[in-house]
């Protein structure tokens, strides 16, 4: 992703359950390179740097290690020597044409506030930020009106006070700076990885241990690239580490806490999925059919109806914990399951108890 208007670290290592598109739009091909047959080996960050206006060895690197750039289908190194006939494609995320935030009157959820942030308790459907596609109707656009009312002003604040995010289907809470020394504050304690952050999810399958850590890089899908995969083997992606705990298990799904030592996008859906557990009902992911479970109809159609009812991945961000920015003390914030949530696994803990007594 070769532009001028390069993302701070602390938006890379946002919250984990961000979608790609809500800051980043869609990846898109910018271009790509059939190398002459006569092509000498040349190391590939220098080969770009020739051929792509204005980009730097620091920005081609960072693009090498983030996948953003291909070579025969495939990512390389940044010493990777490029050689005869190789094809190059270099991918892009295309930000929208106009950077204005729209102030607009969208009701929030504002569990707590100061005049240092805010804690939002953040509604399934509603993206977080503006990008393609979503344009308006999203968490800044009211934010932006509702800190004007407020007389705050959000000019010098970068994204509106947005310091991390949490995905469009997924719920629960996200904090907001209001000042800039409130968000530089919680910035470096995102990137320190010194925020806590717990999530309730309901996910696929009986998990073998109570209790464990899931370690594997996350990067961009290789073939799709507007998903994340895990890579076990380290060589691509970022580090990424959840921890996760069993809750309640209901046969075929389990319900599990989960804790996050890094922040990675769709870190927690991804993970899920890389051990055989993803999400209830992530259709990104693989979670919207039935994972585990018998082939009766009476079964797929119970199934049905819970996802009929939660029409999205079973996941919500329950609380949050940081050092105040103002008064350095150690606050933290909880939040309730959304309802429809709560009515699923009252449903998986029925099914199940009568399950036990036949």
């Amino acid at each position: 992703m070769l532009t001028d208007n390069e993302t701070e670290d602390v938006w890379d290592d946002e919250d984990p359950e961000a979608e790609v598109s809500e800051a980043d739009s869609e990846p898109v091909e910018r271009l790509r390179i059939v190398t002459d047959k006569r092509q000498e080996p040349l190391r590939i960050d220098k080969f770009l740097m020739n051929r792509l206006e204005g980009a730097t060895r620091n920005k081609v690197q960072q693009a090498i290690d983030e996948g953003y750039i291909l070579v025969n289908d495939n990512v390389v190194k940044a010493n990777y020597k490029v050689k005869a006939n190789d094809t190059i494609v270099v991918f892009e995320t295309r930000r929208p044409e106009s950077q204005e935030i729209i102030p607009e009157n969208i009701p929030l959820n504002i569990a707590y506030e100061d005049d240092s942030l805010m804690i939002i308790n953040k509604p399934a459907g509603m993206v977080v930020h503006p990008g393609c596609g979503n344009y308006s109707g999203t968490l800044v656009n009211g934010l932006s009106y509702y800190l004007q009312q407020g007389q705050v002003d959000v000019t010098g604040l970068n994204r509106v006070g947005l310091v991390h995010r949490i995905d469009k289907d997924t719920t629960g809470l996200i904090v907001i700076g209001k000042t800039e020394k409130a968000m530089h504050s919680l910035a470096a304690q995102f990137k320190k990885h010194t925020v806590y952050r717990r999530y309730i999810a309901l996910v696929w399958g009986d998990l073998p241990n109570d209790e464990g850590t899931i370690q594997a890089h996350i990067g961009r899908n290789l073939r799709f690239r507007k998903i994340m995969d895990a890579f076990p083997d380290g060589e691509y992606g970022k580090d990424a580490i959840t921890h996760y705990k069993v809750l309640e298990r209901f046969n075929y799904v389990t319900l599990v806490e989960l804790r996050l030592e890094t922040g990675r996008t769709h870190q927690i859906r991804v993970h899920m999925k890389h051990i055989g557990h993803p999400l209830f009902n992530d259709g990104t992911y693989g979670g919207d059919r039935i994972v585990k479970g018998t082939v009766f109809s009476k079964y797929k159609q119970f199934v049905d109806n819970c996802f009929a009812i939660l029409p999205r991945h079973a996941l919500h961000a329950k609380e949050l914990g940081f050092t105040h920015p103002a008064t350095g003390e150690k606050v933290q914030f909880d939040s309730d399951l959304p309802r429809e949530m709560v009515e699923v696994i009252e449903k998986w803990r029925t099914y199940t108890t009568a399950m036990r007594k036949a």
